[in-house]
């Protein structure tokens, strides 16, 4: 038995008549009899183009408001027939089923009601019923019928059905199908999602997915899913990478913190900030951050909480970088920045992130809540006889929100609104001291007056006494271990400003 099938009938139920009439004038012209029902049949009749109403099949009103409609036997029968099956056959013809070989759905749009901020009377009313009920029938159906379940696809079907005469192939109407399955459980997630008060019940659902070159090395592949074009617009430069995206993830991230800040620079490798300043002037707070650590800064990702200038550009453009980002740009900064062909350069848009972290975690997944406490002046505890004087609380805070955006175990020291260095992702927090003392001297930085942030408390006294012997004046740390009172005391003893905050910041 041939699987090439013609289309001799079509129901077609829509919420978007975009991109309809094509596919409405096509059918007309290969002769297939056209059902539909409410503002789609208006729709059609309005091209000039005879419909039949599927009152006229069910021999039953729309009920209810609009509710129920297509909702019955002799719609569904038409669908769900199996045409190879002679008891199916019997049926149809001792019930007078008419035959449907084409369901054509566009359902309410649900998820865009909701975003919209209406009422829950209003969401609620835009879960469609009649029309992913087709869509499953059709789809579980699709040996012998056609389902086109979303306006994603009318182009596709209309190429479809142009070259095949009317006719569709098997592999086809599989194909739409499994296209079908998708909207049906994606709008179900939604619905579910909004619903959902259990926190240990987790569903999520991405119609948004591109495939990357790779993924963090070469012979691994990579995916996105996700409105990237929500967040940011792509201005110049070469595609992005998997190690690009989680690299702009960590920017984000980091400069959130300076929003509203002075101009702020922040440079970053690996996910981690190698390069931080804030200053009076951006191209100031560029520099500055490029001091922090020259060399690390090759190849990394840079990103702004001002719009960029031409003056700004400029230096940046003195320095091999993957990716610039930046709420806006000047006219002139952007010409200078697209010199590079490849570098890639994104306006970045003000939307809010995700207030959740998703994470794969052996045969499951981990879920927790973003890190969203800032470390603030009025949240210090002040533990200390030697209280910190106004430049430093302000270089604590401003080291402890680089702290909290790297890699555990860290160590992050500062000196009058510059990152200085860090010790990042160490398995002890004795060695991220020590490799960020290290570096400081490595870079020329003179660490008398410095302060130290350190991402959880201590568990001895030796950070504190190490940090004190290289010119460390103030630190900033969670507190909380059984054994402060003997850092606190060293403080005391070798005056050295101690705040304490209550938070641990770990990041993993």
């Amino acid at each position: 038995m041939t699987t090439t099938k013609p289309i001799q009938s079509a129901l077609i139920s829509v919420f978007s008549k975009d991109g309809l009439e094509p596919i409405v004038r096509k059918l007309h012209d290969l002769k297939v009899t056209i059902y539909s029902t409410g503002g789609t049949e208006d729709f059609i009749r309005n091209l000039g183009i005879p419909v039949v109403p599927v009152e006229e099949v069910t021999e039953y009103p729309s009920i209810l408001g609009g509710r129920v409609k297509t909702l019955h036997p002799k719609i569904f029968g038409g669908i769900l027939n199996r045409q190879d099956n002679a008891s199916d056959s019997a049926q149809m013809t001792e019930y007078q089923i008419p035959q449907i070989d084409l369901v054509i759905v566009d359902l309410y749009p649900f998820e865009k009601t909701v975003a919209s901020g209406a009422s829950e009377i209003d969401s609620i009313e835009k879960i469609d019923i009649g029309g992913i009920s087709l869509i499953r029938a059709a789809a579980k159906n699709f040996n012998d019928t056609v389902i086109v379940p979303s306006m994603n696809e009318y182009a596709l079907f209309l190429e479809m059905i142009t070259q095949g005469n009317g006719s569709t192939s098997l592999a086809q109407r599989k194909f739409l199908a499994s296209r079908a399955f998708h909207v049906s459980s994606h709008y179900d997630t939604a619905i579910f999602n909004y619903f959902n008060q259990d926190s240990t019940i987790f569903k999520l659902s991405s119609d948004q997915g591109q495939a990357l070159r790779y993924g963090e090395n070469p012979h691994q592949k990579g995916f996105f899913f996700g409105n990237f074009e929500a967040m940011f617009t792509k201005l110049h430069g070469k595609e992005l990478s998997y190690n690009n995206l989680l690299d702009i993830d960590a920017a984000v991230n980091l400069i959130l913190e300076f929003k509203d800040n002075d101009p702020t620079f922040a440079i970053l490798k690996h996910n981690n900030a190698c390069g931080l300043a804030t200053r009076s002037t951006l191209k100031a707070a560029y520099l500055d951050a490029l001091a922090g650590d020259p060399t690390s800064a090759f190849g990394g990702v840079l990103i702004a909480n001002k719009r960029i200038d031409e003056a700004t550009a400029q230096e940046i453009n003195q320095l091999f970088c993957e990716v610039v980002i930046a709420p806006a740009f000047d006219v002139e900064a952007l010409t200078i920045l697209q010199e590079k062909k490849n570098r890639i350069i994104l306006q970045q848009h003000d939307i809010e992130l995700p207030q959740q972290n998703i994470r794969t975690c052996l045969n499951g997944i981990l879920i927790q809540d973003r890190n969203t406490i800032t470390d603030t002046k009025e949240g210090l505890t002040y533990v200390t006889t030697l209280q910190p004087n106004d430049q430093e609380i302000a270089d604590l805070i401003f080291a402890s929100k680089i702290c909290k955006n790297t890699k555990s175990n860290t160590i992050v020291l500062a000196k009058n609104g510059q990152l200085v260095a860090s010790g990042t992702g160490q398995t002890s927090r004795v060695d991220a001291l020590r490799q960020a003392i290290e570096k400081a001297h490595a870079f020329g930085f003179d660490l008398k007056g410095a302060v130290m942030a350190s991402d959880a408390f201590f568990p001895f006294p030796d950070c504190v006494e190490i940090a004190h012997q290289a010119g460390i004046t103030a630190v900033i740390q969670p507190g909380g271990s059984i054994k402060d009172d003997l850092s606190i005391a060293y403080c005391n003893e070798n005056n050295v400003a101690m705040v304490f905050t209550g938070t641990r910041h770990f990041k993993h």
